[in-house]
């Protein structure tokens, strides 16, 4: 391959992942056409993207970015898989692909996070955090939490208080209507007089 067309590739390569902070090598070798179309829709889906590249261009596209420690130790192709909402969604849905048996060729060979480099083992590791979504999720529930509490036991006394009142009216309404044939100064007189 020409020295141009090396150049080419590696300002294609740094072009596509301008911006990119997070993604996962991907072992796609041996995988058929067929299910190379059919794990690249699936991926699209998923807002994914899987680019295949020759490691060493790609090391030389990438110098200088985050991505950078992704391709140190890396020999041969590779394809390279970023976007998703986060880097956990991308891992849980590459390991999960990983764990089909339509998908059994694939298989993580690394990746990156923040800058550091992450093993196969890693990824897997990552892929069973909780997901931005159910990060911000946890996080209200933790927020709102202290406050539900808060309201419940203001409420509980108040509401106890507001129930022992309205039984105290019933009974009071009970005593008048039971009464209520009984003239006036006869309901104070001691029965037997």
């Amino acid at each position: 391959m020409s020295k141009y067309v090396k150049n080419l590739i590696t300002d294609y390569v740094r072009d596509r992942l301008q911006g990119v902070n997070d993604a996962v090598l991907v072992n796609v070798i041996g995988l058929e056409s067929n299910g190379s179309m059919k794990l690249r829709a699936e991926l699209r889906a998923k807002n994914i993207h899987l680019l295949v590249v020759k490691n060493s261009l790609a090391a030389r596209a990438m110098a200088g970015t985050p991505l950078a420690p992704m391709f140190d130790g890396v020999n041969g192709s590779a394809a390279v898989c970023w976007g998703s909402d986060d880097i956990v969604s991308l891992a849980k849905e590459i390991t999960r692909l990983v764990q089909t048996k339509e998908y059994e060729k694939v298989a993580p060979r690394g990746g990156v996070m923040d800058g550091a480099q992450l093993s196969p083992a890693q990824v897997e590791e990552v892929s069973k955090w909780p997901s931005r979504e159910e990060q911000i999720s946890i996080l209200v529930g933790q927020i709102l939490s202290p406050g539900a509490r808060l309201a419940s036991q203001l409420g509980g006394p108040g509401g106890a208080l507001a129930s022992q009142i309205s039984e105290k009216a019933k009974g009071s309404e009970a005593d008048e209507a039971g009464t209520g044939d009984v003239a006036p100064g006869e309901a104070n007189q001691p029965a037997g007089t």
